[in-house]
Order: structure tokens, then C-alpha cells, then sequence
């Protein structure tokens, strides 16, 4: 039996939306990544943070850095637009740091919005800077977004196995000692947001978000070609 052009269009349809919905753009998480993080080295720091929701803007981020591997020196890039604000506390247990035992250090930064902050659909980026990084392949650090509507979601789950958690703390990969940008007891500057990219969902940063707006865009346009040529055929038989 032939196929009746409602169901072709339909067909078509469904294949639009369906190939769109496999194939949109991954969604962003808040992430962490450096131009020069090394290994006992001092560098920059660079979280970036999307506003994810369709209808509230993102008005405050806590950083939470880690207790076992705290910063000796850390300072926050001077950012227009919002109040920044460290909190220092008493460490869980005693670490020793470049060769000095501290007991106290850095526990949380705030960048909170003096206006509205980041709209729907748009990202920003927080920087800090500061060391010695810890001999150590990686350091997670935990990020509380807050939004203009009262919703607050916490960037804090560590990944188990090969499953990737929903809300993945920021994870940043570090460089062999040596071999970052600024040497063991110098301090970081400039601007450059860099693209040592960040461990958890954003292990791939940028790049994934990009490669991810690109499958979707070429699936839409391959979809939208399916349902012109469908529609063609239709008008050919009428």
C-alpha cells in the first residue's frame, strides 16, 4: 500500500525532532581549567559558569577549595559587575605546604552580582590565582550556583567508574611540575583564560560544548533537507 503524504510529513517530522534531540548540543557544566596549572607551580585559575536555566540569571558563585591540598597564596582577579568576598578557616588537619605546616587557609571565594549576573544562555568566568598547586595529577575543587529565582544547584559529585554524575564537581587537570607557565613560587598574571581544560563533565571544556553545537547543527540541517525533499516530492504528485 502506498504511503499517504500525511504520513510521510509525519515521518519526516518525527525524524526532525528526533535526530535534533539525539544529536543538540551537550549541556554545559560549571567548570574549572588554566593556561599554566603545574604540579608545585603557581597559575591561574579560571571557572567558567553557564547560566543553564531558560527563565532566572545566575547571581552568585561559592568556590569551596579543598581541605587536604590548600592554596599557601591565593588571590582573586578584580571582576566589574560583582563583590567578591574570601572566607578563611581553620583547616581539618594541620598540612604542610612549600615546607610550612599550616593550620589555616583560604577556604571559600564568593563572586556575588551587583546587577542582574549572568542571563539565560550566556556564561562568565571567575579567575583566581595562586600556589603551590599539590603534587598531585589533579585537584577537585565544589561550586554552589545560585540563581536569581532562589534555586541553587551544588557542583560537588564525584565521578565513580565510567559514569559521569549529574551535577560533576570541577576537576582540574595539572601539568608535570616544571612545566607550567609560571615557575615554583612565582605568581600568576594576565588575562588568558587558557585551555588547560577541567576534569569531570567539562574534561573536554569548551571543546565538547562546541563539538556538541556542531553534531546538533549538522543534524538539524540534514533533518530540515529530509522534510524539504519529502515536501518536493509531494508537490511533484499533486
Amino acid at each position: 500500500m502506498p504511503t499517504t503524504r500525511p504520513t510521510r510529513l509525519a515521518a519526516a517530522a518525527a525524524l526532525t525532532l528526533a535526530t535534533v534531540a539525539v544529536a543538540g548540543p551537550a549541556v554545559a557544566h560549571v567548570g574549572v581549567s588554566s593556561p599554566d596549572a603545574a604540579r608545585d607551580g603557581y597559575g591561574k585559575i579560571v571557572f567558567r559558569v553557564p547560566t543553564e536555566s531558560d527563565t532566572a540569571d545566575t547571581t552568585k558563585l561559592v568556590v569551596t577549595l579543598p581541605a587536604d591540598a590548600p592554596f599557601l597564596h591565593l588571590t582573586a582577579q578584580t571582576k566589574p559587575g560583582w563583590t567578591i568576598t574570601t572566607r578563611e578557616g581553620r583547616l581539618p588537619a594541620p598540612v604542610e605546604v612549600d615546607g610550612t605546616e599550616i593550620t589555616r587557609a583560604v577556604r571559600t571565594v564568593t563572586w556575588t552580582a551587583d546587577g542582574d549576573g549572568i542571563p539565560p544562555g550566556e556564561f562568565d568566568e571567575f579567575a583566581l590565582s595562586g600556589g603551590p598547586f599539590p603534587d598531585a595529577d589533579s585537584i577537585r575543587f565544589e561550586a554552589e550556583q545560585t540563581y536569581s529565582d532562589g534555586e541553587v544547584v551544588d557542583w560537588d559529585q564525584v565521578q565513580q567508574g565510567d559514569t559521569e554524575p549529574d551535577k560533576p564537581a570541577p576537576t582540574l587537570s595539572l601539568l608535570p611540575a616544571g612545566e607550567g607557565g609560571h615557575a615554583h613560587g612565582g605568581s600568576a598574571t594576565g588575562d588568558d583564560a587558557g585551555e588547560h581544560q577541567s576534569g569531570a563533565h567539562e574534561s573536554g571544556g569548551s571543546g565538547s560544548d562546541v563539538l556538541g553545537r556542531v553534531l546538533g547543527g549538522a543534524a538539524l540541517v540534514v533533518a530540515v533537507a529530509a522534510l524539504l525533499g519529502v515536501l518536493r516530492q509531494d508537490r511533484r504528485r499533486a
